[in-house]
């Protein structure tokens, strides 16, 4: 086999990006000279790595292969790197984190706080996605700690309670009073019948509730989306439609804004928010650091 570092970084760019083009992109590569290496590296394999359709590639089996123990490697560079930089001013070392939108929008700014200002050479690398997402992402080596809602499946990763979550509804008080008279916690299919402010699309907690309303068969109708939970409630504050926001920043909105919140009555709403890695052991040192002081 003749390929290096570069060829492996790329192929991963690559396999991420679904296609040779979003790939080269990603290494700082010409499209060229990334089709060049990828057929070098298959040439020199005697197998097909990839499989090109109109749309982009995916990985053939010996592609998936690849990909796993490309991930070792640079996992390992990681560790690498972490120890030398005990030894060593000005090494860095960067903490490929993943989380859902509760836990990027509420919980982790504060939680990480600490962490960077006590550990200035460590960088994170920080992303929304679904909590399915996350674990499939860790499991698979393509991040190295991820926070996710713990009702996804977490079998073959190592985790450790976050923060309990609530999601709730906030409306309008007239329109909170028809939805739930009393104050009375609302059932998810009821708000199904009325307007929605939801986030903008693509942000895990927007392809949760649309999950959710799946499964009862039914939609969720969005007259707007926007970006940030105080938006949302501005919206809602507005009239609007009703919003499904973490129960933490409903509170904090309503103390300046006309809203009630509603406990929602369907047991999805009330999610423990877990920490999972594949292996803590096996993490670079500053990784763990990371994982400790979110603990903490």
């Amino acid at each position: 086999m003749r390929f290096d570092l570069v060829d492996l970084q790329l192929f991963l760019h690559v396999v991420e990006a679904g296609s040779i083009t979003g790939g080269a992109t990603r290494a700082h590569l010409s499209l060229a000279s990334a089709s060049e290496r990828i057929h070098g590296m298959e040439a020199s394999l005697g197998v097909p790595l990839l499989l090109r359709a109109r749309r982009g590639v995916t990985p053939t089996p010996a592609g998936e292969a690849l990909v796993r123990h490309a991930r070792l490697v640079f996992q390992q560079l990681q560790r690498l790197r972490a120890e030398l930089g005990e030894h060593a001013q000005g090494l860095k070392g960067t903490v490929r984190l993943l989380c859902n939108t509760a836990s990027l929008s509420e919980y982790l700014p504060d939680a990480l706080t600490g962490f960077l200002a006590r550990h200035p050479n460590v960088d994170v690398a920080l992303e929304e996605r679904t909590s399915n997402e996350v674990a499939k992402a860790v499991r698979e080596g393509a991040a190295d700690v991820g926070i996710l809602a713990d009702a996804v499946d977490l079998s073959q990763l190592e985790h450790f309670p976050f923060r309990v979550d609530r999601l709730v509804a906030v409306a309008t008080p007239a329109l909170a009073q028809l939805l739930a008279p009393g104050g009375a916690p609302v059932a998810f299919v009821r708000l199904l019948d009325v307007d929605h402010v939801g986030l903008a699309g693509g942000s895990a907690l927007s392809d949760y509730l649309a999950l959710q309303a799946r499964r009862l068969g039914r939609s969720l109708h969005a007259r707007v989306r926007l970006r940030g939970f105080e938006a949302v409630c501005r919206m809602v504050e507005a009239g609007v439609g009703v919003g499904i926001v973490p129960e933490p920043a409903a509170r904090r909105c309503a103390q300046t804004m006309a809203l009630t919140v509603m406990e929602l009555a369907d047991g999805w709403a009330l999610r423990q928010l877990s920490i999972c890695v594949k292996a803590f052991d096996a993490l670079p040192l500053h990784a763990q650091q990371l994982v400790d002081a979110l603990r903490a």
